[in-house]
Parts: C-alpha cells; structure tokens; sequence
C-alpha cells in the first residue's frame, strides 16, 4: 500500500486503474473544524441532523475528505466541488467539473471510510465492521438467494458474520454501482463461490452474462473490517494489479 498523510496537489488515474482511498473517521476537533468549512451549508445542515455527535462527526470528515481527495483529481478548491444526485441519491460530480468523467463511490463503517475511483466506469464500494451484526442468518434467509442462505447456515457460528458480510458486500458494492442501493433486490444479484468464499457475481436477475461484465475485488482494509470494490468492466481490462491502494490520516 502507498501511504500519504495528505493527497498529492495533482492526481491522475489511468483508464483501467481504480484507486482506493482509506480514511479515518476519529480525529481531533479542530481537524473536523478544517473539514467543515469545505462543506456546502446543505451538507452542514445534514450533519446536524445526526442525533449524535459522534456521527455528525464523522459524516463531516467522510465528506471532507472526499472533497479533499476529488480536488487533487480535478483538480479544483475543495470548496468548489458541487455535487448532483441520482434520485436514490447517489452524488456524481455535476457535469460542468467532471470533463474526464471521472466515477467515484464512498463507503463508511464505524470509523473507517473508503473512497474509490474509476475513469469513465460504474464504481460501487461497501465496507463493513465485523462486529456490526448480530443475526447473519435471520438477514440471509429474508434477503439472500436460497444457496447463499444454506450456505450461511451450514457454517460454524463463529464463521458465519465474516462470510455474511463478504457476500452481504459484494451485493452492496454492486447496487451502489448501478445506484440502486438497498431499494435494489439483494436476492437478485447473486454470488459465486470456491468452497466457502464468496468470489464475485454469479448472475444479475439470473443472467450470468450480465454478471460477468462487472469486475469485483474483495478485501480486507484492516482489522475487523470486510470490503469489496465492483466496477463495470465489459472489455475485461481491469485487473487486481491495476488497484492502488492509499490511506489519508
């Protein structure tokens, strides 16, 4: 992994790369304070929405640092940034920013966010805490597609949150990709398997073509967390080794 405390002042992304950002959600007042004022007032007023400080906090630096991360690609003033939404409500850059068409996606879990990037290309990306679940099977059996469930279920107790949470993953990353999220069908997209591991999309609403032009990359970004990346990938180009992994303090 490449490690910088801050993004660089100019980021460029190849076409068939994706790029990863890792970012901590626990920081000090006055580095939430610096966050802050990158934020629109329409995103002030959804931080002080959250009943708890600590997640107003952390909704703050997870946008900051997006700001922060898309201005280095840009490059633009972080400030600037305006965002559009799908009416799921998933943010793209507004059309007038984005001449390089430039895809993005956020995920935060506890105090983990991750941020990933792709040129031109459907990006979806779900990170998960280990711990944040407490009933896998009662989940599976109501949202999964039957194998998947008896797949759970099969396993030893102190197996079945982490595979759970690998496929639980895999479905999210894809919905989020096409931007439907959870309003999409989890059971209809479902996942393959070698053994016991979740490996990527078996089929999309029983088409295992559709499924196949989508590349998926699961991950662990530290401990107690499970991820997976998805990204539109018709031609077959991108590969593991074209992921870059980064971390911003």
């Amino acid at each position: 992994m490449q490690h910088w405390d801050t993004p660089q002042s100019k980021l460029d992304i190849a076409s068939e790369e994706v790029h990863i950002w890792y970012a901590n959600l626990d920081l000090s007042t006055t580095a939430v304070d610096k966050l802050e004022i990158l934020l629109t007032e329409n995103e002030r007023e959804k931080a002080n929405r959250f009943r708890f400080e600590k997640h107003r906090r952390r909704f703050i630096i997870a946008r900051g640092r997006l700001r922060q991360i898309l201005a280095n690609y840009l490059p633009i003033p972080a400030s600037e940034i305006i965002f559009d939404y799908s009416d799921r409500g998933k943010p793209s850059l507004s059309d007038g920013l984005n001449k390089n068409n430039l895809q993005f996606n956020l995920s935060h879990s506890d105090n983990l966010a991750l941020y990933a990037f792709s040129p031109q290309k459907r990006i979806g990306i779900d990170v998960e805490y280990l711990c944040s679940r407490s009933e896998p099977l009662q989940i599976a059996r109501r949202f999964f597609a039957p194998q998947e469930y008896k797949l759970i279920a099969s396993l030893e107790e102190n197996r079945q949150l982490e595979i759970f949470l690998h496929i639980w993953t895999i479905k999210e990353a894809y919905l989020k990709a096409t931007g439907e999220g959870l309003s999409g069908s989890l059971d209809a997209v479902e996942v393959f398997f070698q053994g016991e591991k979740p490996q990527g999309l078996a089929s999309i609403g029983g088409n295992a073509q559709k499924a196949s032009e989508w590349f998926v990359h699961s991950f662990i970004p530290t401990t107690n967390f499970i991820a997976t990346v998805v990204v539109e990938n018709k031609l077959n180009r991108i590969q593991q080794q074209k992921i870059k992994f980064w971390k911003i303090l």
